[in-house]
Order: C-alpha cells, then sequence, then structure tokens
C-alpha cells in the first residue's frame, strides 16, 4: 500500500522553485546582501535535486531544514509554497522592497526598455532569457543586453569569442519571446587612453554601447577628461555609463574628477546620451553635473544597471530624478522604440 502523502498542489516541486525564485527576485529589488540572496539560490539547487514525494513527505514532518542549504526562512518558503498556501515571508518582503513611483511615474509609465544589463554571461546572476521575460513582465517592449568587455576580468568579461557565442544566444532567445525584442550591446571599458576595450569591427555589430570607466578612477582631471571625451566621440559609442563612478553607500567611493562642460559638451556633439544610473549604490550622475549634462543638450538614458531581474525595477528612482529635472519624455532615449532607438544608434556623427 502507498503511504506517501498526496502532494496539496499538482506539481510541488514548481511550486517549490517559483517560491524560491519569487524570494530571490524580491530580495534582490531590495538590494538585500549577496549572502541572504545566495542562500535562497542555494536552496533552489537543493530543492531541485529532491524527487517530488520526498519534497511532500519533509514539508508534511516538517523535515526540511534537516538538509544542508534549508534554513528556517528558506523552509518557510518552501513549506508554504508546497501546501498550497501564501507564505508570510515573501508577503512581508514583498511589503518591505515595494517601490513607490513618485514624480517619475509619467516618465516611468513612458519607457519601453532599458539599455544598461547585464546577465550570466558575465557577473549577472541571470540568463539572457530570465531578464527579458523579466523586462517584459513590468511592459517593456525591449532590454538592451550590455555584459562586460574582456578588460574587466573581475567580472568575467567577455572575449570576443565569448560575445559571438552570446550573440549566437542572443539570437536564439529573440526568436522565442517575439515579440519582445532584446538588443545585443555591450558595457565597453573605457581604457586609459581613451581607447574602448572591443575591437572596431565588434563593435559595429552591436546594437549599443554603454562606454564607461572602471578603472584608474582616481587619474587627474586633465587626464580623465581626454580619456572620456575620446571615448565619447566614438560613433560606436551611444551612452556614457555612471559618468563619475562614485559608490554613495558603506565605506564610498569619491567621484572621478573631469571637466564636466568639455565631457558633456563632448556627448552633445557627437549624439552620446549621459546615463541616469539607479543602481541605489551609484545614484549617478549628481544632480549639479546632470543639469549641467542637460544644459548642454544632452539626451539622457534612464538604466537601472540591473544584474539579476528584481533590479529591473529600479528604473523607477531614475524616473524621479529626471522629472525633478523637468526632462521631457523625447529627450530620454529609452522612451523611444526599439526601431527608432536603433535608428539613433547608427546615426552618430564621426570626428
Amino acid at each position: 500500500m502507498n503511504m506517501d502523502p498526496d502532494p496539496p498542489v499538482d506539481d510541488p516541486l514548481a511550486a517549490a522553485l517559483g517560491a524560491l525564485d519569487r524570494a530571490v527576485y524580491l530580495l534582490d529589488r531590495g538590494a538585500a546582501a549577496a549572502p541572504k540572496v545566495r542562500a535562497f539560490r542555494n536552496a533552489a539547487i537543493v530543492v531541485a535535486a529532491l524527487e517530488p514525494v520526498e519534497l511532500v513527505r519533509r514539508v508534511e514532518q516538517g523535515t526540511l531544514t534537516d538538509l544542508d542549504g534549508i534554513g528556517p526562512s528558506t523552509g518557510e518558503v518552501i513549506s508554504a509554497a508546497v501546501r498550497g498556501v501564501d507564505s508570510e515571508y515573501l508577503a512581508r518582503l514583498d511589503r518591505e522592497t515595494a517601490i513607490a513611483l513618485g514624480p517619475g511615474a509619467a516618465i516611468r509609465a513612458a519607457l519601453l526598455g532599458d539599455c544598461h544589463s547585464h546577465t550570466t554571461w558575465s557577473d549577472g546572476a541571470a540568463s539572457i532569457e530570465q531578464m527579458a521575460l523579466a523586462a517584459a513582465a513590468l511592459g517593456h517592449e525591449y532590454l538592451v543586453v550590455t555584459d562586460h568587455s574582456p578588460r574587466l576580468t573581475i567580472a568575467h568579461g567577455l572575449s570576443p569569442q565569448r560575445l559571438a557565442e552570446q550573440l549566437d544566444e542572443i539570437d536564439r532567445a529573440r526568436k522565442r519571446l517575439a515579440p519582445f525584442r532584446i538588443l545585443c550591446g555591450m558595457e565597453v571599458d573605457i581604457l586609459e587612453d581613451g581607447s574602448l576595450d572591443l575591437p572596431e569591427e565588434l563593435l559595429g555589430r552591436l546594437d549599443l554601447v554603454v562606454a564607461s570607466v572602471h578603472s584608474k578612477l582616481a587619474m587627474p582631471e586633465s587626464q580623465m577628461t581626454r580619456r572620456m571625451v575620446l571615448a565619447v566621440s566614438s560613433p560606436h559609442v551611444d551612452v556614457l555609463g555612471h559618468c563619475t563612478g562614485r559608490i554613495v553607500v558603506g565605506r564610498g567611493r569619491a567621484p572621478s574628477r573631469f571637466d564636466a562642460d568639455v565631457v558633456f559638451a563632448a556627448c552633445s556633439r557627437f549624439g552620446t546620451a549621459v546615463e541616469i544610473n539607479c543602481r541605489p549604490e551609484r545614484q549617478d550622475p549628481p544632480d549639479e553635473l546632470l543639469a549641467l549634462a542637460l544644459e548642454w543638450g544632452c539626451v539622457v538614458s534612464i538604466n537601472t544597471d540591473a544584474h539579476s531581474p528584481g533590479q529591473l525595477e529600479w528604473q523607477a528612482s531614475g524616473c524621479d530624478k529626471a522629472a525633478t529635472h523637468g526632462i521631457e519624455t523625447d529627450r530620454i532615449i529609452n522612451t523611444w522604440d526599439a526601431d527608432r532607438l536603433l535608428a539613433w544608434t547608427r546615426s552618430h556623427p564621426t570626428v
């Protein structure tokens, strides 16, 4: 006689994994500490290795936490999902991490995409398809995947060969997720001499390029100015990423010093957008520099620099900043549809 308990949901394994994924999403949305997020990811690995009947039995017997990698919080989320009831932990996490729309609500409603995101191809935590599905769920029409270039080895930057492989994966994902658009891009390092960390041929294959400084951020002002101007003057560069490189949480990091008038004049001259980076630890550029960029006539891009699906919701803060500065929606490149955006990226003047 089979004494195994009948599962209270049709697919207990899928329910448990879905609940753990939701927890990770909410933790990332709330910028939770990495160890906490990792605990839920590890719990998903443990659960995925179980047979559904064993998972149900452990839930019924209260022995989930006997498994290495399952603690009280992860256990509660899993148990609630298997039993088909609401998780108190998830409900509280949803409330605590909810992102309220402020003065930028109308701008957020006008956004059609995000032009700066990372995946597991470099230092992100989710696949291209997972990131795209999350963007679509937020109402976007497209997502630009911009993993790191090879120089940033700490972030597992893409070599030319790996970039070519990623482009193939993007092509496959496009077919599966159409009509949602996945645009292929890269966050390319601006090297110390102002050159870009990718050959011209490969830069020309990309839909959109974000150029950012990630090294020698404390170099002298005159050298940093030249470095940034040379980069934004490239016809391949579409967006200047997190222009000061500052960090405003924890021990923080001082912003780079550069002649902002000269850099933003170059952005305006060569049609390079200035990024409003929405990461909580960056909030870049500072208000006074954003105001200066606007005085020079620059267009902007409100980007999350997301490394996981939950972080795609961070655009709200950048929208609030844009509204505070009175930025018209048509001056924000990711309020444009994909075809207009691509036409713009292909039209930058040369030096």
